[in-house]
């Protein structure tokens, strides 16, 4: 497959990886010819500099036979002209488009909207995928990361082991035995800043985080199991009124009233902005980093904060001081992968990466066919792949313990018949079946020969 991606800042440039590394035809545009060229030595893709918008750029991008386009520039205008130009003169199949404006957002999901006045085939909103990723966080407070698999019936829970934990020590084949009934099944490790798929001897250790697939009804329970215990999130504060604060405190509100929200927003108009929106939740307009307005906002009496603000280090340190001043958990929004390994020194719970969110979500989006869900794990170092299998694979009609998987792929569940079942080396895989596969960044183009799904993107 042709594509080009527009835009070769964190995520353009995390999408070429993914998709060059796949074998894919690959082709990166930008205006900053650093990072053009910072792509074409680190990937295996063709680089051209240059306005995406402009036509002459395009051709010589190759947009006449190219299959697909991913604007995903720092510009919204830029990533619409962008579509319409591959559309209008190109003829691009396949058009996918970052756009981040409310306003746009509103217009183009709208009944007045019209695919043939505007070509983009796929939207994909950064603030809403954090906002929905941000809802999941709260949902889990016992989990750093969660998502959730096999049409909601399957959750991947992302959990930091304590010392206290009850497994530690334990080869992760006893786990099986002793919890024989429980869906729980660890397929990554993260151990001293590395992450890797462990084999059935790996045991657990405190610092440890792993990354555990279960059944939704069995949650609790292997919250439990894992030494994390569930709280009830009835007092929020959300550090941040901007579009991700105000659809995550929206979304809040729509729970009905066991839920009661506080927004602490900086700048007044914004304030304003949220305080007309919202009905039930209380907007102080101030500095989130002040103890006073954080003890006018009851942060010792809530739950959780949440510090969403397009600011790294106000959110780490907003997040730092309400712990200390007795909020239970604290939920950031990070951009830069660098400062992840400081929030668990730092007492900080959970946190959300707008990149990983918004790569996994064009990732899903391109990826159809029968991979139904891709997301995608830490720094990009790793994916979790659902697909459904086909009469073709390599894998149909055959054991689990049969198949040759590389190193760095564990299944992590399996949705056979309408039920989901924890993976056992003596189940057999048919037609029709959807496994969710932890498989490390470099296992992926394995991966999809087996499962035979990178034929068909779109």
């Amino acid at each position: 497959m042709k594509v080009i991606i527009c835009g070769a800042g964190q995520v353009g440039w995390q999408i070429a990886r993914h998709l060059s590394g796949e074998r894919n035809d690959v082709t990166v545009v930008d205006n900053n010819a650093e990072l053009v060229r910072r792509a074409m030595d680190t990937l295996e893709v063709q680089g051209v500099a240059g306005f995406a918008s402009y036509p002459d750029v395009l051709k010589a991008a190759g947009a006449s036979d190219a299959d697909m386009i991913i604007a995903a520039t720092h510009s919204d205008e830029v990533n619409m002209v962008t579509c319409q130009i591959a559309h209008s003169i190109f003829s691009v199949p396949r058009k996918v488009a970052r756009l981040r404006s409310k306003s746009y957002l509103d217009a183009i999901y709208s009944d007045l909207y019209r695919r043939d006045h505007m070509p983009i085939d796929v939207v994909i909103s950064p603030e809403k995928e954090v906002a929905a990723a941000a809802l999941q966080r709260l949902a889990a407070p016992a989990a750093f990361d969660t998502e959730s698999f096999l049409n909601g019936k399957s959750q991947l829970l992302g959990l930091q082991l304590d010392a206290d934990c009850p497994v530690l020590n334990t080869p992760l084949r006893q786990l099986t035995d002793l919890f024989s009934t429980l869906s729980a099944n660890v397929v990554g490790v993260r151990r001293k800043g590395t992450l890797f798929a462990p084999v059935p001897n790996d045991q657990l250790f405190a610092g440890d985080q792993v990354y555990v697939f279960t059944n939704s009804e069995d949650v609790a329970r292997t919250l439990e199991v894992f030494g994390k215990v569930q709280h009830k999130q009835d007092r929020v504060v959300i550090l941040g009124g901007g579009n991700v604060g105000l659809a995550v405190a929206l979304a809040l509100e729509a729970k009905g009233r066991t839920v009661r929200t506080k927004v602490i927003e900086r700048d007044r108009a914004i304030a304003e902005k949220a305080a007309d929106t919202l009905e039930r939740t209380i907007v102080l307009n101030g500095d989130g980093l002040s103890p006073e307005l954080l003890e006018e906002a009851g942060i010792d009496r809530s739950d959780a904060i949440l510090c969403v603000t397009d600011d790294d280090k106000t959110n780490l340190l907003a997040a730092v001081r309400a712990k200390g001043l007795g909020c239970k958990m604290a939920i950031c929004l990070v951009n830069d992968p660098s400062l992840v390994p400081l929030l668990a020194p730092m007492g900080i719970d959970a946190y959300i990466n707008p990149r990983s969110t918004t790569v996994s979500s064009i990732l899903r989006h391109i990826r159809h066919g029968r991979v139904r869900e891709v997301y995608s794990i830490g720094d990009a170092e790793a994916e979790v792949i659902e697909a459904q299998v086909l009469s073709t694979s390599p894998i149909s009609g055959r054991a689990l313990r049969d198949i040759e998987f590389p190193e760095g792929v564990l299944v992590g569940a399996v949705l056979s018949k309408g039920v989901v079942s924890r993976p056992e080396g003596s189940m057999r895989i048919e037609e029709g079946d959807v496994l969710t596969i932890f498989t490390m960044a470099a296992d992926v183009p394995e991966v999809e020969r087996l499962l035979q799904v990178s034929i068909d993107f779109f």
